[in-house]
């Protein structure tokens, strides 16, 4: 089973000393290919004017607009899954989890980075950086690059795999999934809700790893506190689980 996740765009500053190569990440074949666009966000970065890299990170703070204005290259690198630290990464609790909880995770999580495109959860490597969703700089067409280039050894690495897709929606942009899959929403008093969807994804994720769960029949059977099945959905090739919130 492999579950597809999406990014956080607060970050762990720091890390170790050592920067990425071929071997840092999922399919060291296609590095280059990453590299083109790491690249070019690192090239903007460290020649852009003042203004440019505000609009780029969103903020007119200092301390921060000089933290990720630093040659990405030069700058501190750990795990993937240890990067992250939004509110669905609050709620998986990696640090707490069991050394099988985590191989669970580092093996099965597939994590869409706004700069890097797919990452195994994993992966060690990742430098501290700063790309908001949906972001760009140079008229890149970031999600486009990374479905045109990487889908092709996706489909291949996912064919024998059952797959959860845990991903917000804008991250299909990056890899439509070929193949049938399960995903899932949220509700609370019949409306969709954005925050416990992020936390619930990674109560799930924890869940998962917990349990061991490799195929989606184990994961029906697998009790959630306080979420309940209200409907399950099929259209074409998804699966969608619809729990609600009580």
């Amino acid at each position: 089973m492999k579950i597809l996740f999406s990014p956080s765009e607060t970050k762990i500053a720091g890390g170790e000393e050592i920067s990425f190569d071929k071997n840092s990440f999922i399919f060291p074949e296609l590095f280059e290919k990453r590299m083109e666009i790491v690249k070019q966000y690192n090239d903007f970065i460290t020649t852009a004017s003042k203004e440019e890299l505000i609009k780029l990170f969103g903020t007119k703070k200092e301390d921060v607009l000089e933290q990720y204005s630093k040659d990405l290259f030069k700058t501190p690198t750990m795990k993937v899954i240890q990067r992250y630290d939004g509110v669905a990464f609050d709620y998986l609790e990696y640090a707490k989890l069991k050394e099988s909880e985590k191989s669970y995770i580092d093996e099965n999580v597939l994590i869409f980075s706004n700069l890097f495109g797919v990452l195994k959860a994993g992966d060690k490597g990742l430098p501290d950086y700063k790309l908001k969703q949906g972001e760009t700089f140079f008229d890149l067409k970031i999600e486009k690059f990374y479905m045109d280039n990487f889908s092709k050894v996706l489909d291949e690495y996912l064919k024998d795999e059952d797959i959860i897709d845990l991903r917000a929606g804008f991250y299909e942009k990056f890899y439509k999934i070929e193949k049938p899959y399960t995903t899932m929403k949220f509700i609370k008093d019949g409306k969709v809700v954005s925050h416990w969807a992020k936390a619930y994804r990674g109560i799930i994720l924890k869940l998962l790893a917990k349990n061991g769960i490799k195929t989606i029949d184990e994961l029906m059977s697998m009790e959630i506190e306080n979420l309940k099945i209200e409907e399950i959905k099929k259209s074409k090739l998804k699966t969608e689980i619809v729990y609600s919130i009580f």
